[in-house]
């Protein structure tokens, strides 16, 4: 029989760093159930071509919007990893921790004991920083984090160009000042994609007392109101994997709702309409879904310089073989090195847009958008209004669940994009991109208008991959709570959530690194492990964040 003393659902971010750390001390067993396979393979380990797992239906759920009214009724993607490491292995390995106040938001919220000074500690417990500032960073943890070598000269010209516009620099976005233009992190070590998988299950299935179970977690067993184990489909047939102290769930922001909620844990009403019975009414679950919106900033380079010269079949055959023989190369980097975190405006203490440099113009599809040369940025406000949900399609868990973001539905989300696209424009007028500026190519000069620079939004904006706050912590005592700040299910005993989807509100920036954290820290609260000391340092805020953008 299947059993043991933690059973672990998803091995992705925050489900690899509960298994090592659950198992680290050889004192508890750990099951870790995973519907997907091997991260095996050139396209998950090489990080230039991690558009490919992501458009892969073997490593990805493939799961998408319902038509998103705002959007002119497009639907969009949705991927999660559906392999070891989830979604740490297919995403564009970009290395955030998120601001200090965000955390410190989430405790305001009810999450207590999860502000900045608790989540610090955490977050260099997991680190192996190569660089960055001393005294804020990790440099012993699993999770290996480098910058890359930015040796294409437009990197240099991104940064520079946004002092030259007035904004700050920072030599560390995961240091004690995220504001400004610097480097971007990468989860990369010695030319290979650094995921979850490699940093945390890997080495903890090395143990006796962890094991990988494959199947597709079909529901929670739940007897007397306490979770005893998780029905799973595997080889076509259901077992039982039963767990002695406690079932974690760390199957996504899509899959742990779903998951509650064919257990008969959620808002009662929905349940009834697919014939579950309630084990628990809980009307959040499901609920208070968020994500990031992006889009690309595209101009024209008048120098030969970019990678969109490394596009064509033989150009890629080169980056593979230089790769697979030596991890060097073009094919050991995402290719996003520079970055920024900025301000919207006056009144604003925190940054609240993040940037992503790119020495290429390319499409989503990751086709060319030019005939010759190019750059973009993607640019995105971080903390948008607009919450949406996951609810069941079906009793089946076969069945993907219905995802609506409700993208774009508060109004204060155009004006944000539109700031977003002039002050992009803004960034690439400066003399830094003098001699590599050509025309734009995306949006276009010939859209300029709020109404033209809309209507452009709504058929281009794209998901940065965020989904979050599905199983919001928060106080017990909050209807809307799914799980209290221990992780625990509120209403069930032996159960608890533990990855992205517990995010009171999005982090700023890619959300790999605090789900990871999350794990790390939910790991000491669930075998009673005295927490890390707080560590009261105070963040960098701008002096002049009352009176300016910068």
């Amino acid at each position: 029989m299947l059993e043991a003393d933690f059973v672990i659902v998803g091995a992705g971010s925050a489900g690899c760093a509960l298994a090592y750390r659950l198992s680290e001390d050889g004192r508890h067993s750990v099951i870790v159930i995973e519907h997907g396979g091997s991260d095996a393979g050139p396209f998950i380990q090489m990080p230039a071509a991690f558009s490919i797992p992501m458009n892969t239906s073997l490593y990805d759920w493939g799961f998408e919007t319902e038509p998103e009214p705002r959007l002119g009724g497009r639907v969009l993607a949705t991927p999660r990893g559906k392999v070891i490491g989830g979604s740490s292995s297919i995403n564009g390995m970009v290395y955030v921790r998120g601001h200090a106040r965000d955390f410190d938001h989430w405790a305001e919220e009810g999450a207590a004991g999860w502000g900045y000074a608790d989540v610090l500690p955490y977050f260099k417990r997991m680190e192996n920083a190569h660089g960055g500032e001393p005294g804020w960073r990790g440099t012993d943890g699993p999770l290996h984090v480098q910058r890359g070598q930015r040796e294409n000269p437009l990197f240099t010209a991104f940064i520079e160009a946004g002092r030259q516009a007035g904004f700050e620099t920072t030599s560390d976005y995961n240091g004690s000042k995220q504001e400004g233009f610097g480097p971007m992190e990468q989860t990369i070590h010695k030319g290979r994609r650094w995921s979850a998988a490699n940093a945390y299950l890997k080495p903890a299935l090395k143990r006796k007392n962890v094991s990988l179970v494959r199947g597709l977690a079909r529901r929670v067993v739940v007897e007397n109101h306490r979770a005893t184990g998780v029905e799973i489909e595997a080889h076509k047939q259901i077992q039982l994997v039963k767990a002695r102290h406690e079932v974690v769930l760390a199957a996504s922001a899509i899959n742990s709702p779903k998951l509650l909620m064919l257990s008969g844990i959620g808002p009662a009403a929905h349940l009834a309409e697919h014939g579950i019975g309630v084990v628990a009414d809980r009307p959040g679950v499901g609920q208070n879904l968020q994500d990031h919106l992006e889009l690309y900033v595209q101009q024209e380079s008048l120098k030969p310089i970019t990678l969109n010269s490394r596009l064509d079949l033989f150009s890629k055959a080169l980056i593979g073989a230089q790769w697979m023989l030596f991890r060097s190369g073009p094919g050991a980097t995402n290719h996003f090195e520079a970055a920024a975190f900025v301000r919207s405006a006056a009144g604003v203490d925190y940054p609240d847009i993040q940037y992503h440099f790119l020495p290429a113009a390319v499409r989503y599809d990751g086709k060319t958008a030019a005939k010759g040369h190019g750059f973009q940025a993607h640019v995105g406000p971080m903390r948008s209004k607009s919450r949406g949900s996951v609810t069941l399609r079906s009793g089946d868990p076969r069945d993907k669940p219905v995802i609506r973001f409700n993208y774009m539905s508060h109004p204060d989300d155009w004006a944000d994009f539109r700031h977003c696209i002039r002050l992009t424009r803004e960034i690439f007028a400066q003399d830094a991109f003098t001699p590599y500026r050509g025309e734009e190519i995306s949006p276009g000069a010939d859209c300029v208008t709020d109404e033209q620079l809309d209507a452009h939004v709504r058929e281009h904006v794209e998901s940065a991959y965020h989904p979050c706050g599905t199983c919001r912590m928060g106080r017990a005592d909050d209807p809307m709570s799914v799980i209290d700040p221990e992780c625990r299910v509120i209403g069930v005993e032996g159960l608890r959530v533990v990855d992205s989807s517990i995010f009171p509100r999005i982090t700023n920036g890619n959300l790999n690194g605090p789900s990871i954290m999350v794990g790390e820290k939910a790991a000491d609260m669930i075998i009673g492990r005295t927490p890390l000391p707080p560590e009261n340092i105070e963040p960098w805020i701008n002096p002049r964040w009352r009176d300016s953008d910068r």
